[in-house]
């Protein structure tokens, strides 16, 4: 009874104060939210005692999984000995200088310099200003255009989600803001229609060049992508999408900035994605596993063709944050990549765990509602639809995702929904006995919402 009455009271706490964010926030004063309590390994435990296979990460993030005590040590000592400084008036941190050397060591090998940011989002705006900073000081200030991809993700800012294609988001504020414009995103499954994947991915990516003949190269300052898109629902390009980005991107003076704040660290089974796809970028957005979201943390890797002018001919570079770099934050995430490199992490996915993960999901593309089941890496996803041969999707306005998220937790498994596809991405220390766990869940959440729609 005196368990009932907490839980009832901190509902309503949290109903009458917390403001909480991407929800329905009526909603979930009537329905009820549930308290998460406490983590260990790919598990998170809700204040009922209920034990759920985190099949996303948190958000994409926990890459080492949860109860790591190193990472609380680590976070423990920085506090004892500088729990903050700011890096604006000529001073550094150790922990700021020896994280930014250590993701330039992993970088690919023409990106030497970071740029410490709070947050993903906060990146992203970051690229904003650099990037036309750097026309800026190349006598080429008419270039100020940034392209994006319709159904992405850069974040929640004003600019980082402007530079996002997610129409549900620029409905509400009056985005995109001026000098931003979208184009079409690789999503064979929704939109091939009778293009072969290889066809689909090549007139996808030649959206690009038309929008850039329209504006005029010299209009466009940079290509801003994810190397798949992950809250678009892991939308992985086809083999012949990137190949003819580079191709477009390499006749024009157009910097490429490649969002990995959900593919660094290890999520493709490389340290990037960039490398994973072979694609040189100018600018790498990081955020989420680079302190496998123990503390918050991101930032920009910055190339040397970028650096060397903003960095060598600018001056002072008048952009920052407070938290640009946070002591404790930085200490963490070295010690997150120190763990991972001690461990093998990034080995394991690329070797072992992935190859396990991708061959196991791909079952789940025998089951009457999914109409395709894709991912790399450490990225999944399936499309729920009601006929396999037409794709015609199970119920308007994507209600049947929903209905799948619900049924997948009350299974015991942290799915996500991105309209009617069902997502995944792990904590890349998942086992194969795990990853057995999280199909088996599955299944059964994608034979309850079946039958809640009378299809088997």
């Amino acid at each position: 009874m005196q368990n009932n009455n907490q839980q009832n009271a901190f509902q309503l706490k949290n109903n009458a104060h917390h403001f909480q964010p991407f929800s329905d926030n009526k909603e979930l004063a009537e329905k009820g939210i549930k308290l998460i309590s406490k983590a260990e390994g790919v598990y998170i435990y809700d204040d009922k005692g209920n034990k759920l296979l985190d099949g996303m990460a948190g958000l994409w993030c926990v890459n080492i999984g949860y109860g790591r005590q190193e990472l609380v040590e680590a976070a423990t000592q920085q506090m004892s000995e500088l729990p903050y400084y700011n890096l604006f008036f000529k001073t550094t941190t150790a922990p700021a200088t020896e994280l930014a050397a250590k993701i330039a060591q992993l970088a690919p090998a023409h990106m030497n310099k970071v740029f410490f940011t709070g947050s993903g989002s906060e990146a992203n705006d970051t690229n904003f200003r650099m990037v036309r900073r750097y026309w800026d000081l190349k006598g080429q200030s008419s270039k100020k255009v940034f392209i994006s991809r319709k159904n992405a993700y850069h974040g929640s800012t004003v600019a980082a989600a402007s530079l996002g294609g997610m129409g549900y988001m620029h409905e509400q504020g009056d985005l995109p803001i001026e000098g931003i414009t979208h184009i079409d995103q690789p999503y064979w499954f929704a939109e091939g229609g009778d293009l072969s994947p290889e066809e689909f991915g090549i007139k996808a990516a030649q959206s690009l060049e038309s929008k850039i003949l329209e504006l005029g190269e010299e209009n466009i300052a940079a290509f801003i992508a994810e190397p798949f898109q992950g809250a678009g629902g892991v939308i992985t390009p086809p083999d012949s999408y990137w190949p003819e980005i580079k191709k477009i991107l390499a006749k024009y003076d157009i910097l490429l900035i490649v969002d990995e704040v959900i593919s660094g660290f290890g999520r493709t089974g490389e340290w990037f994605a960039s490398e994973y796809f072979d694609l040189k970028p100018d600018l790498i957005t990081i955020a989420k596993g680079m302190s496998s979201g123990y503390l918050p943390i991101g930032g920009v890797i910055v190339s040397d063709k970028v650096a060397d002018v903003v960095i060598g001919q600018g001056g002072d570079f008048n952009h920052g944050y407070t938290y640009s770099g946070h002591p404790v934050a930085a200490a963490v995430a070295l010690k997150n990549i120190e763990l991972m490199e001690s461990e093998g992490v990034v080995e394991r996915v690329k070797n072992e765990i992935s190859p396990y993960l991708q061959k196991r999901w791909r079952e789940l593309a025998e089951h009457p509602i999914v109409g395709e089941a894709r991912g790399l890496g450490m990225v999944a996803g399936i499309e729920l639809v009601k006929d396999k041969n037409t794709n015609e999707r199970i119920a308007p306005k994507s209600a049947a995702g929903g209905v799948c998220r619900d049924f997948s937790i009350a299974n015991g498994l942290i799915m996500r929904p991105c309209g009617d596809t069902m997502i995944i991405s792990p904590p890349l220390v998942i086992s194969k006995q795990e990853v057995d766990e999280l199909i088996n869940k599955a299944l059964k959440t994608l034979d309850d919402t079946a039958k809640f729609y009378n299809l088997i």
